[in-house]
């Protein structure tokens, strides 16, 4: 019998699973997804987790900028791997939650230990992206050009809170009803 109390859990880990996957294929794979975004029109270049508009698909990049292009913001470039990390991991904990949802009350349980793991990883990450991209748009900004935050940020920031919400509802989902009452006839 389906277990209808692992469902919301499951419902918010898919939903951070796909946010975290549009993340994990931005620029430049997939133009639409950026982190930065600076300069305008033809000129635009924008800032992805494995490069940037018009780079080689490499962990960790340098800037277009010479005054972004030190080895602590080359190495904080690396650490963007988290976000395919944490998908990931957000697909693990959706699959053992079909797990709980259709047989067994562990696969709940697995769902809220991944979603949790998840959901510190999603948090780290969109930390460093926050500080990252921070730096980033100031010294644009200090150097007199345009430079403004893209929407992988916010995409990032909704898988947090879809996390959460997935680590709290699955979690009290481990106390759902899992299995039909017998009824005893004397």
């Amino acid at each position: 019998m389906a277990a209808s109390s692992a469902i919301p859990g499951l419902f918010f880990c898919f939903s951070a699973m796909v946010l975290l996957i549009f993340v994990s294929v931005a620029v430049p794979t997939w133009s639409s997804v950026s982190f930065l975004n600076t300069g305008t029109g033809a000129s635009q270049i924008k800032y992805g987790v494995f490069g940037f508009t018009g780079s080689k698909i490499a962990i960790g990049y340098n800037f277009t900028n010479e005054h972004m292009n030190s080895t602590i913001l080359h190495n904080l470039t690396k650490t963007l791997i988290l976000h395919p990390i944490a998908a990931g991991l957000s697909g693990i904990a959706f699959f053992c939650g079909l797990i709980g949802a259709g047989y067994h009350r562990v696969g709940t349980v697995m769902m809220t230990l991944f979603a949790g793991l998840a959901l510190l990883t999603t948090f780290v990450a969109w930390v460093i992206d926050m500080i990252l991209f921070g730096i980033g748009r100031q010294r644009y900004h200090d150097a007199g050009d345009f430079a403004q935050y893209g929407n992988a940020n916010w995409l990032t920031l909704g898988a947090l809170v879809a996390l959460l919400l997935a680590f709290c509802t699955s979690a009290c989902g481990i106390f759902g009803h899992y299995r039909r009452r017998r009824d005893v006839t004397y």
